[in-house]
């Protein structure tokens, strides 16, 4: 399949593919728990996209994740968006989900117990980032279930960042951590393959019809 959809695009546009899922990562994901700015959700897709992070999760528990196309800029379609609102509280069943995966659910948030953005290990496993609202936060039962807490050091006299400018500032420190780390943190080759088709069929238009007419010849 892979062959037979490569010969429809570009070699250049086909060694990008390549280029950019040697440089995907799912060791570091992000959660974001009833973002309800359109703005600020879209500008993290588009954040997460430019620094190699391939999945989203969504808690929709009140506000459903609606993407502003001039502000994400077609980044959504070359992630993974997963999205929790089968419950009416999805929060819980999404946490134990990911720490099924492996992950340790890090909440962004400040805490008696947390640690500065520097001192975050990434050596103690695969981090799932925990990001809530503006003015509400992370709910109660986020906080409950975290494993660990994590923050960035302010020096004025404004508490926090915008939640989009939190969540840049945070992945390009711990992206660039663990490039430059011996962490095993690309993607083992089927997902790479997995994705690589999902993005040849993105590109190629009419793609699914194309394909039927493959399997039928």
């Amino acid at each position: 399949m892979i062959k037979f959809l490569s010969e429809l695009v570009t070699k250049e546009r086909f060694l990008k593919f390549h280029k950019v899922l040697d440089l995907r990562t799912r060791y570091i994901t992000v959660v974001l728990e009833d973002l309800f700015q359109t703005h600020n959700a879209s500008a993290v897709l588009r954040t997460c996209d430019c620094l190699g992070i391939q999945d989203v999760h969504f808690i929709e528990n009140q506000f459903f994740f609606n993407e502003n196309p001039e502000v994400a800029l077609g980044s959504s379609k070359w992630l993974s968006l997963l999205r929790y609102h089968q419950y009416e509280n999805n929060t819980l069943s999404t946490i134990n989900f990911l720490k099924e995966q492996g992950y340790r659910i890090v909440a962004t948030t400040p805490h008696t117990n947390e640690v500065s953005l520097e001192n975050l290990s990434l050596s103690s496993g695969k981090i799932a980032l925990l990001f809530g609202s503006e003015l509400p936060g992370l709910s109660d039962i986020a906080m409950q279930n975290a494993d660990e807490f994590v923050k960035i050091e302010m020096y004025g006299f404004t508490e926090s960042f915008n939640i989009s400018i939190s969540v840049a500032l945070f992945l390009y420190q711990l992206t660039t951590k663990l490039r430059n780390s011996d962490i095993n943190w690309q993607l083992e080759e089927s997902e790479k393959d997995e994705l690589l088709v999902k993005w040849l069929k993105t590109s190629i238009k009419d793609s699914e019809n194309i394909i039927k007419q493959y399997f039928k010849s």
